[in-house]
């Protein structure tokens, strides 16, 4: 039996699969089992910072994995909170505590509760509750009912009502929406700095400003969903810095690259004072409010240190920056028509397309298209929407990387314009 027999059979249709069956990878390289070699830049989406089997954080799994892989919450384990100490010190550099999950999904619910418990110690004026999150059109925050019902994309919500209610999605960019839009009941606003889903849109530094200015002027909390875009992919640890350094979150969410390929998220609040007695918004979920199983466990801890360490102390930010630099300006050397825009930041890139110079079949989007010639030719990258893909290259991607990957993509598209 085939592994896509055996999906067929014994695997829940919740994944438009590809016909790929990878079986092994060494850096921005992967091997399918018929032993072809393809340049990744998908990198299991944004997920694998180091590339594959990166030998700092094999060797941090596998001694780890001697010595102890889980122990319950109940208990202090040294791994977390030294990579909670990495993670404020190095990456956040703002004071604040740390909460770990498995997954950027349950991240985002945990800012969600947060939310919901400082709209009850700052409730309305009448002594009311507030619960409501703006988030904005074509956010992607998880699959779970919470960052489902926050996520603004109706696609991603369909055949689930009734959604969880509290949650407005407004147009992203759109200052003067925002400002109209805020209710006595609202609590918190949460947006992406980088929309890697909805197709690589990057909000404005006005727009994170003007943000953070209502936030203030209303006593709103600012919640960022770094889940995609965080530690180091889009050229700085922190997304938010590389386009208003100076805004300060109340919390943030992540997971993808922070592990490198195990499952971790986590989401940080500040410990900004939110009441007149000094007490700090990270003290509102305290014992019983909130939990994870599995979350920060010592194994997945080992490993995240290994790749945020790696990242830090090689700088790869860095490189994100330069090689972002190197993809926009080969790609406006084309001048190829079916390129409308090349989006993003670092090294989460998404090249759009006219979807004119795209022959399309029916119950295909342009996207899809040109992915599944590029994956044919050797490349992989995602979707980013229907009229767009993304470049998610490892942080260390070489130069000879790069240029492989922009050769593959140039000799596809050329031929479409």
């Amino acid at each position: 039996m085939t592994t896509s027999e055996r999906y067929a059979q014994h695997v829940l249709p919740t994944y438009g699969r590809f016909p790929l069956v990878p079986v092994r990878g060494a850096g921005a390289r992967l091997w399918d089992d018929a032993g072809k070699s393809y340049l990744d830049f998908c990198m299991g989406i944004a997920v694998c910072s180091l590339g594959h089997c990166h030998p700092r954080l094999v060797a941090a799994v596998r001694e780890q994995a001697g010595e102890l892989m889980h122990v319950s919450n109940l208990y202090q384990s040294p791994l977390q909170a030294e990579l909670a100490e990495e993670i404020n010190e190095h990456h956040v550099r703002l004071p604040g505590k740390i909460f770990f999950s498995n997954s950027g999904a349950e991240a985002n619910d945990g800012l969600i509760k947060s939310a919901r418990r400082f709209g009850l110690k700052r409730p309305q004026a009448d002594g009311t509750q507030r619960y409501e999150l703006i988030t904005f059109l074509q956010s992607f925050h998880g699959r779970t009912l919470g960052a489902m019902s926050a996520t603004g994309q109706a696609k991603i919500q369909e055949g689930f009502d009734p959604l969880l209610p509290g949650f407005r999605h407004l147009p992203f960019n759109d200052i003067a929406a925002l400002e109209a839009s805020i209710r006595p009941e609202t609590a918190a606003i949460l947006l992406e700095p980088i929309q890697g889903e909805g197709g690589v849109i990057v909000a404005t530094p006005e727009f994170v400003r003007a943000v953070a200015d209502i936030c203030k002027k209303h006593d709103l909390l600012l919640f960022f969903d770094e889940v995609q875009a965080g530690f180091g992919r889009s050229g700085d640890a922190m997304a938010w810095r590389m386009i208003a350094p100076e805004v300060k979150p109340d919390g943030i969410s992540w997971a993808k690259g922070m592990g490198g390929g195990v499952p971790i998220g986590a989401f940080w609040l500040s410990d900004r004072a939110v009441a007149d007695d000094g007490t700090p918004l990270s003290s509102l979920l305290g014992p019983g409010s909130h939990g994870s199983t599995y979350g920060g466990n010592p194994l997945v801890c080992a490993a995240s240190l290994a790749v945020l360490k790696e990242i830090r102390e090689k700088e790869l930010a860095v490189n994100a920056i330069l090689q972002e630099v190197r993809i926009r300006e080969t790609v406006r050397s084309w001048n190829l028509p079916v390129v409308t825009e090349v989006r993003g930041q670092g090294l989460l890139i998404g090249i759009a397309l006219d979807p004119a110079h795209v022959p399309t079949p029916e119950g295909k989007t342009p996207a899809l298209v040109l992915v599944n010639q590029l994956m044919e030719r050797g490349l992989l990258v995602p979707p980013a929407g229907p009229n767009a893909f993304r470049l998610l290259p490892p942080l260390n991607v070489t130069d000879a990387e790069i240029d492989e990957a922009l050769a593959i993509i140039h000799s596809v598209l050329s031929r479409l314009s």
